[in-house]
């Protein structure tokens, strides 16, 4: 008993420490009272006492947990601004070398005015050597591109007082071991250096035990800060159901902005597109996306012209906006902490989130051994039906009908009503049905090809409320050919809610520019205001690409998509005329370029050992 309560007014302590306590200068002290924080995180209370001594540590910290403040802090109280470099945080992706970077020019700038650079590959090296030519005391970067500008010449770590290994583990994944070794043996043995990892392999042991000096060991509490803010749940579907899951699950969110996790560029690039037919304001991000498209989308995400984010594990590593409020792992992540980076990109700062896991029912070991990592239980919910999806954009609907009855002007409606219902086969309350359901996209029973090839079958006897395919009665009609069921491959698509017939137009990208069928997708969608579900087959060529959209584009939009970037280069988007291509205008390389919307193959066979819950997600 004694021991308990010995413990218990240990933790009490530590909760009530302030940032008065921990030994940073005054100057440090009015900055962070000015951006408004008062007790420090458990790594913050932990390492910045020992950072502040000069002494090394190894913190074992999951994203999220404060760690930026706790190294950046010291970093910033033992720099002196107009010297030399003085300080280095090494960083795996450049999303968080420019966050990281960002959140240490905060402190600095609320304090003794040192100079933060973040340098990461991908970006010109122009603006980065003048830079330092120009004077920068604390560079934040990539391995790969830090020692290129020591080769360079260009950055001279000689005066260097702190290095920092930032998520450590995850830079060692990713291959920049050598790097990582190569940096720390050139600078200063005197320097301070301070290591942080979510996990502790034996790879980062190796690490610390050749590059630090008598570290001390800083660990905190395993993902509770990280995830105690996120609602983690979770969903059987089988592989060929995910996409139409997903869209459900999307179309009833309440969360302003959503990630999708996937574990490929090529899923990003084919999850993304899907959704953009589907009418979401979508765009996908991967490590082959160029730097600048990427600050692009991310700043979208933020603004609010783009509302789900479909990325992979390396492009969204140190992404931090404040809108996303539901994480959906489309594909279980490979290793297991990497879940609890994903589902850290929501429920930051205070906020609250929710994340949903797709798990195939032969993935129930990879849902036990994440509830192990993290010490929660998953919560299983169910996908929303077809039904739920209309009645729940049906209700959002009604909620603003108030508005429209309050704006007026409502005669002519009144007249095309009592028109409509002076005959006895209609009913008022028939019209306004039919009216609200039209509203959501809702066009009733209709009759689709089987693609068992044996007729017609009405499209919502395709599946049942868990979205698996059911039996259905078949009217006769013509057979489809059975290769093509067979093959699971689709045409490219054409749409019934299309405003007009499809046209061709040029767009001036193509493969040479490294192009993806995504990427165009995204520009002609969010540029030029253009429902994702007006878009049809795409053709990429070396040097431009043609992209089939229903009906004629406004002289609005065509401006807006013509002066829209993919890959560094305007659309200069036209009307296809048929001339003769000419030379470098050979077919498309890949057919997956040219059928952006064929669906990827089966990752394996369904049974396992879930059971079926009936909470709604």
């Amino acid at each position: 008993m004694c021991a308990v309560l010995l413990y218990i007014r240990s933790v009490k302590h530590l909760t009530e420490k302030k940032f008065d306590d921990l030994g940073l200068p005054e100057e440090i002290l009015s900055a962070v009272r000015e951006m408004g924080f008062t007790s420090p995180t458990p790594i913050q209370e932990q390492a910045i006492p020992y950072l502040m001594e000069g002494r090394d540590i190894v913190g074992v910290a999951q994203t999220g947990t404060g760690k930026t403040a706790a190294f950046g802090l010291p970093l910033i109280a033992a720099t002196k601004a107009g010297g030399p470099v003085q300080a280095l945080v090494l960083a795996p992706t450049r999303e968080l070398a420019m966050q990281t970077a960002d959140s240490i020019d905060q402190f600095a700038k609320r304090t003794n005015g040192v100079d933060i650079l973040p340098v990461y590959g991908g970006s010109p090296y122009g603006p980065q050597l003048g830079a330092l030519r120009r004077g920068i005391q604390v560079v934040v970067g990539t391995p790969g591109r830090v020692i290129d500008l020591i080769d360079r010449g260009a950055l001279d770590l000689s005066e260097l007082k702190m290095l920092v290994l930032d998520e450590a583990d995850e830079m060692l994944r990713m291959g920049f071991a050598e790097d990582v070794e190569k940096i720390a043996s050139s600078v200063p043995e005197d320097r301070v250096t301070a290591l942080f990892s979510a996990t502790m392999p034996p790879a980062i042991e190796k690490v610390a035990k050749a590059h630090l000096n008598n570290p001390v060991n800083v660990t905190v509490s395993r993902q509770a800060s990280t995830v105690s803010t996120v609602r983690q749940t979770f969903a059987v579907v089988p592989f060929k159901h995910k996409i139409g899951a997903l869209s459900r699950v999307l179309a009833t969110r309440d969360a302003e902005a959503a990630i999708i996790f996937v574990r490929t560029r090529q899923d990003a690039e084919d999850v993304s597109i899907d959704l953009t037919a589907r009418g979401f304001k979508t765009a996908g991000i991967s490590g082959d996306v160029a730097q600048r498209d990427r600050e692009r989308i991310v700043s979208r995400l933020r603004d609010g012209s783009l509302d789900v984010l479909v990325a992979t594990d390396v492009a969204a590593r140190g992404l931090d906006v404040e809108r996303i409020g539901l994480v959906v792992n489309f594909d279980v992540p490979r290793e297991d902490e990497a879940y609890v980076h994903r589902i850290g990109r929501t429920g930051r700062a205070g906020r609250t989130g929710t994340a949903l896991t797709f798990f195939t029912p032969r993935e129930s070991s990879r849902k036990r051994r994440i509830e192990k990592l993290t010490g929660t239980r998953l919560e299983e919910v169910a996908i929303p039906t077809p039904r739920e999806v209309s009645e729940f954009r049906a209700r959002k609907m009604i909620e603003t009908l108030g508005e429209r009855i309050d704006a007026g002007r409502l005669e002519l409606y009144f007249d095309l009503l009592h028109e409509l219902t002076s005959s006895p086969d209609l009913d008022i309350y028939d019209v306004a049905a039919a009216l609200l359901a039209k509203s959501v996209g809702d066009e009733g029973p209709q009759m689709v090809a089987d693609t068992r090839g044996k007729g017609r079958i009405r499209r919502e006897e395709l599946v049942d409320d868990d979205g698996n395919f059911v039996a259905a009665t078949f009217e006769p009609g013509r057979d489809e050919p059975r290769k093509a069921a067979r093959s699971g491959r689709r045409e490219p698509r054409t749409y019934s809610g299309a405003t007009g017939q499809m046209r061709r137009y040029r767009v001036e990208v193509g493969h040479k520019d490294g192009v993806k069928p995504g990427a165009i997708v995204g520009a002609i969608t969010n540029e030029g205001g253009i429902d994702g579900r007006d878009l049809g087959r795409i053709d990429i060529y070396p040097s431009f690409s043609l992209v089939e959209i229903s009906g004629e584009i406004n002289p609005d939009s065509h401006s807006r998509i013509s002066h829209a970037t993919v890959s560094g280069r305007k659309l200069r988007i036209s009307e296809d005329t048929g001339a003769p291509q000419g030379k470098g205008s050979s077919a498309p390389r890949s057919s997956r370029s040219s059928r952006p919307f064929a669906p990827k193959a089966k990752r394996g066979k369904t049974g396992g050992k879930f059971k079926k819950r009936d909470q709604r997600f």
